[in-house]
């Protein structure tokens, strides 16, 4: 029994590329820049997290990631949408839009 789960595991580990664990969602570095955002435009309670919406093609080569949260702003519940463009081949940010879903 010990060797099957040794085996096994040694299986695991040698065709896993030692990327168990460790890979991280595309978005979420933009998740982060998002947040900061909003921290910056709604400082009243912190942000603590997001819904993202998904991801759009604006063209060939930009992509816009989107992000809703949840804020208070001076005592009212609202929503907030932050579309993050950005390059798809390296990721360098291109703009950042913010706007209140009424």
């Amino acid at each position: 029994m010990k060797k099957w789960i040794l085996l096994f595991s040694i299986f695991f580990f040698c065709f896993s590329n030692g990327q168990v664990g460790a890979q991280q969602p595309d978005y979420e570095k933009f998740g982060r820049i998002a947040i900061s955002v909003v921290q910056e435009d709604y400082p009243g309670d912190p942000v603590k997290d997001y819904v993202y919406k998904g991801r759009k093609n604006v063209s060939a080569n930009k992509v816009a990631d989107v992000f809703q949260f949840s804020v208070a702003d001076q005592g009212k519940q609202k929503q907030v949408l932050v579309t993050v463009v950005h390059q798809a081949d390296n990721d360098k940010v291109l703009s950042i839009n913010v706007e209140e879903v009424k």
